[in-house]
């Protein structure tokens, strides 16, 4: 694996991003990339081929070195959005207008593409369980599945995923804990609005943190449901029982001064691993 500058990003430099001194200046391109552990990274490399096998078989990910490596959703955004020469990643679902999402092989991408299959580029939103769950991390996970909990999924810019009836509860009472992927934690608070509305007797803490905490936490307990947002590795399946609850797109992102509103999966492939260094190269 490859050793990645990586950014604090202070209040300091956050100020600057925000009073537009930290711009960036020429045309070379600032890669933003998510941190390791990110499932959102784990998706957008194996998608785009930038992680690929060594001589002995093993997978590896050749990120560029330079890349800005943050560790959530909305520093991505805040960075993208500081930076005029700033590309980046993020899900479909928490796409804004403070950046500028770029068409993918000529496909622009909308929940309506991923659905007609013309923009490929997506990945499923999975929550993860131990076999011993409480009564009401069932319940909640049975209204995340109903119509009512993808109702929600889908007034929020997500996919359905299930296609069961009306939700029905005998209410459960008590406190669950539900920890992982930052992205899928902005459609897993919506889903938690929507329940206690229905079941005031519960309580739900969520951590935002990435997909493989989410999994370790939940392997050994400590939270009540682990959020992933890609399929659960080998080691994770033999403890826990994955369940997709949405499918989500990954949006490509610019800067809204850049020009540039198509890339090809090849070029993205070629900015993320460092070959394709300036936005001169890219544009038309």
């Amino acid at each position: 694996m490859k050793k990645m500058k990586r950014i604090v990003l202070t209040v300091t430099i956050l100020a600057l991003f925000f009073t537009g001194c930290a711009t960036g200046g020429g045309n070379e391109i600032v890669v933003v990339s998510r941190e390791d552990g990110s499932g959102t990274r784990g998706a957008f490399i194996e998608l785009f081929g930038i992680e690929e096998k060594d001589a002995n078989g093993n997978k590896v990910d050749n990120t560029t070195d330079e890349a800005i490596v943050v560790n959530s959703t909305s520093i991505v955004m805040t960075t993208v959005a500081g930076n005029k020469n700033a590309i980046g990643y993020i899900s479909l679902g928490s796409l804004n207008d403070t950046v500028k999402a770029v068409k993918v092989d000529g496909i622009e991408p909308t929940v309506e593409n991923i659905k007609n299959n013309t923009y490929k580029v997506f990945r499923p939103f999975n929550i993860a369980t131990r076999d011993d769950i409480s009564e009401l991390a069932q319940d909640f996970i049975s209204f995340i599945l109903s119509s009512d909990g993808q109702k929600v999924v889908e007034e929020n810019s997500y996919i359905a995923a299930s296609e069961k009836g009306p939700y029905s509860s005998t209410k459960p009472s008590g406190k669950i804990v539900i920890a992982g992927s930052s992205s899928v934690t902005p459609l897993m608070e919506k889903l938690k609005e929507a329940y206690l509305k229905v079941n005031t007797n519960a309580e739900i803490e969520i951590q935002a943190s990435d997909s493989t905490t989410g999994m370790k936490l939940a392997m050994e307990g400590t939270c009540d449901i682990g959020m992933a947002s890609r399929e659960l590795k080998e080691s994770e399946l033999k403890k826990l029982k994955p369940t997709v609850i949405a499918m989500d797109g990954l949006a490509i992102i610019v800067n809204k001064e850049n020009p540039v509103s198509n890339l090809t999966s090849d070029q993205i492939k070629g900015i993320f691993k460092g070959e394709i260094t300036s936005w001169n190269e890219v544009a038309k």
